[in-house]
Order: structure tokens, then C-alpha cells, then sequence
């Protein structure tokens, strides 16, 4: 089965209930929120629990799908006497989603891009992006934070040093893989209606694709 790919309804339910720990759920949100692999004892000093209970946990949570570990040295460290690697976790790139009863609302996505992306007329997707960007601007308020606006919409958006605002998650990410200048178009329409929802300059939303992030990023405004 390929990584990026949800995973089947038993497995999904085994991931959802390793969150139901309050540790398990600490440690998740820490590694899930951080840019780089994290090692045991970031972890644990992060969370407030032992090394040993750190990593039973993170290694728990491997299990159950939610997160991927790795082994790597340091940064900086290398060479002779720089010691074993180390073993580093990172959130997983697989997909848990539950649904009871069972539905495939993934599948009805994935047969209307394909059918917007055959589409050699560009009508199909013209019309997707305007209601992408009236669907953000109808469902914002200029009363709530933007950036909270945006982690509700799964975007995790962070203030990295310097003036943009760059979102770490792609809520489509399954469909921008599959078609990516479709799903960035629609990212981008979406996003410059949830800022026009918000009273603010829809020109702030750029595409500016790269890995590992949404492909939108906000610029301050003017």
C-alpha cells in the first residue's frame, strides 16, 4: 500500500484510539507540530515524562500508524566520534480517517478532479475555483482570528521569522497529489476568499508551491 494513503477502517480505528492516552496525545501534537524529526529526549522533555515513557509511547504510536521513525545523527555532528544515530520521529504522511457507517466521500473526490482535469475546455475548473473562493468568503468572519480561522480549517499556519505566513498542512493533500496544479488553484481561490471573509487584501494569498507545506503562502499586507 502506497505511505500517502489512508489506511483501511480497522487500522484507522487502532490509530484513533492510541491517541485516546492523554501522554500518547501530548507526545503526537509535540512531534506533529514540529518542522524537524524529533529525537526521545526532546520528546520527553517536551511532555514533561521520562525518556524510557517517551519512548514506549512514541513507539506506540509507530505502531499505530501515526507517526514514522527514522535514525539520524544531530545536526551538526558527524564523523568519527559523533556517537550512533539516534532514533527520530516525524509525523506520518498516511492519512486516519473513520467513518460509521463506512463512506467514500475520497473516491467522489477523486472522480471529480479527474473529471475537471480532463476537462481541456478550462470551464470545469473555472467554475471550481469561484466556488472555491466564494466558499471561503462566505464561510469567514472578520470577527474571528485569521490564523485561527486557519488551523480550524487544518491549514496549520506558522509565523516563521520574517513577514509571511506559510501553512504547514495541505487539507487536499491526497488530491494535490494526484492533481497538483488543479488542488493549488483551488487552495489558492479558497484561501483569497477566506481573507476577503476576513476584510482583508485576497492579494496576501500567493502560490508559492514547495515541499513539505501548502502551497499558498501570506504575504503581510500592504
Amino acid at each position: 500500500m502506497d505511505s500517502d494513503r489512508a489506511i483501511d477502517g480497522a487500522s484507522a480505528l487502532d490509530g484513533i484510539s492510541a491517541l485516546a492516552d492523554p501522554a500518547r496525545r501530548r507526545l503526537y501534537d509535540y512531534v506533529a507540530s514540529q518542522q524537524e524529526p524529533v529525537g526521545r529526549e526532546e520528546a520527553a522533555g517536551a511532555t514533561g515524562m521520562s525518556r524510557t515513557l517517551a519512548a514506549y509511547h512514541l513507539d506506540r504510536l509507530v505502531t499505530a500508524g501515526l507517526l514514522e521513525a527514522g535514525y539520524s545523527r544531530d545536526p551538526g555532528k558527524g564523523g568519527p566520534g559523533a556517537g550512533r544515530p539516534a532514533k527520530r520521529y516525524t509525523r506520518s504522511t498516511r492519512e486516519t480517517t473513520v467513518s460509521v457507517p463506512s463512506r467514500d466521500y475520497r473516491l467522489l473526490a477523486e472522480l471529480m478532479t479527474d473529471a475537471v482535469a480532463a476537462d481541456d475546455s478550462g470551464a470545469l475548473f473555472t467554475a471550481l475555483t469561484a466556488a472555491a473562493e466564494e466558499q471561503g468568503r462566505r464561510s469567514s468572519s472578520p470577527d474571528r482570528a485569521l490564523l485561527d480561522d486557519l488551523r480550524d480549517r487544518g491549514y496549520e499556519p506558522t509565523e516563521e521569522p520574517g513577514p509571511d505566513v506559510t501553512m504547514r498542512n495541505c487539507p487536499f493533500h491526497q488530491l494535490a497529489q494526484r492533481h497538483t496544479n488543479l488542488v493549488c488553484g483551488v487552495n489558492h481561490a479558497l484561501l483569497r476568499g477566506v481573507l476577503e471573509g476576513h476584510d482583508d487584501d485576497p492579494d496576501r494569498a500567493e502560490l508559492d508551491p514547495h515541499a513539505g507545506r501548502c502551497c499558498v503562502v501570506l504575504h503581510p499586507a500592504s
